[in-house]
């Protein structure tokens, strides 16, 4: 059997995606920008797909942007906002326990551009504290950045109760959030709640690599980092990538139709996973695990084994799943998000992320717990103590 339980680093794509995606590569390949019906086809496929996410966040299609992915996304919210906003201060504020995506982007703006960041600290259940948050506010500062979901131990950030400390305290102050473990998984809905930018990734909703977007409220003033051919109102330009943004509307539209329903099954399973897992001695699940932790991601410390070895025996049963973020590099290291929640030394670097989509099983986790109960008691054996 095969199970592929890391969804948070990639999901496989829904075959009308792939579908469409060749469709559009091979068949509608026109350049958006062209003038001739072939160029007005491809335009239509980018402004349908700006449509349908605008529908899913109930904000208006001109506020969409197509990038190649989260990380661009995040890089253009946070350089190209920081930029643009420079004049009214240059203090930022983030979360210790971000994506490398936003956390290298602030030490860049750090050490590069002058601008000054907090970096917030975390609970033992890795959700910012709101205190800090609002010992940190000050007139110089710009911009926060607090993410959804985090992608190593699935906590669900306090966004809504964040976003109000923030306008409360300064309205003007901008307010981002990366949300590529939360899109396709939460109905999110920036204006109301507050936020003025939020960035999402394809590959994460079943829909192709190398696409992503971002939506900016039409108020806020922000400063391209990509510079071309002025498409997208020359906030990102580039030929658009039409077949992946396609997909994505496409990945998008699904994910979301029944989701509540799917993120049902995937609680159940996270549940029946979570106690399947609890006869294991001497492990430790970070993170929440009730309705205010994401649905899909479960993070497990197994003491005595570290992470890379386990990860391999369970890969030689047919088993995927990841040791913290596959995002950044597939060079293992001591994860940050971990030390940030307070963890135990001893699961620093014997922590497995296990995560689920909507094709999930219940006998892909039988056979999963199954396979940890006979690989964990033989490999803590010949672990040297």
């Amino acid at each position: 059997m095969e199970v592929y339980l890391d969804n948070s680093a990639t999901t496989r794509c829904y075959p009308e995606v792939g579908d469409l995606v060749y469709k559009v590569m091979c068949q509608d390949y026109g350049n958006p920008s062209s003038m001739h019906r072939k160029g007005v086809e491809a335009e239509r496929y980018v402004k349908e797909a700006k449509e349908r996410l605008a529908r899913i966040l109930k904000v208006n299609a001109k506020e969409i942007f197509f990038t190649s992915g989260g990380t661009e996304s995040d890089n253009l919210a946070l350089i190209g906002a920081a930029r643009a906003n420079k004049r009214a201060g240059n203090h930022l504020i983030t979360t210790a326990i971000e994506h490398p995506a936003i956390l290298n982007t602030m030490r860049y703006l750090e050490e590069e551009e002058g601008f000054r960041v907090t970096y917030l600290p975390v609970d033992a259940h890795g959700r910012a504290k709101m205190e800090a948050l609002k010992e940190a506010l000050s007139e110089d500062t710009i911009l926060v950045s607090m993410m959804y979901v985090n992608n190593e131990v699935g906590s669900v950030q306090p966004v809504d109760e964040a976003v109000q400390i923030v306008k409360k305290y300064n309205p003007n102050i901008l307010f981002h959030s990366d949300a590529v473990q939360g899109f396709g998984k939460y109905h999110i809905y920036p204006k109301r709640q507050g936020i003025d930018m939020l960035t999402a990734s394809g590959h994460k909703i079943h829909g192709p690599k190398g696409t992503g977007f971002i939506y900016i409220n039409e108020k806020v003033k922000i400063k391209p980092i990509v510079f071309g051919g002025e498409q997208q109102k020359n906030i990102r330009s580039g030929t658009e990538n039409v077949p992946g943004i396609a997909g994505l509307g496409l990945a998008a539209q699904m994910i979301y139709s029944d989701l509540d329903m799917k993120v049902a099954l995937m609680r159940e399973l996270k549940a029946y996973f979570l106690e399947g897992i609890s006869g294991i001695e001497n492990i430790a699940v970070h993170g929440l695990t009730d309705e205010n932790s994401a649905p899909h991601i479960i993070s497990v410390g197994i003491a005595g084994i570290r992470s890379e070895v386990l990860l391999h025996a369970l890969e030689d049963k047919g088993i995927y799943v990841s040791s913290g973020s596959a995002c950044s590099s597939n060079h293992p290291s001591v994860s940050g998000v971990l030390k940030g929640i307070g963890a135990p030394k001893e699961y620093l670097d014997a922590t497995l992320r296990f995560s689920m989509s909507e094709f999930t099983t219940k006998e892909e986790i039988d056979y999963t717990l199954e396979t940890l109960y006979n690989c964990v008691p033989m490999l803590r054996k010949y672990t040297r103590h």
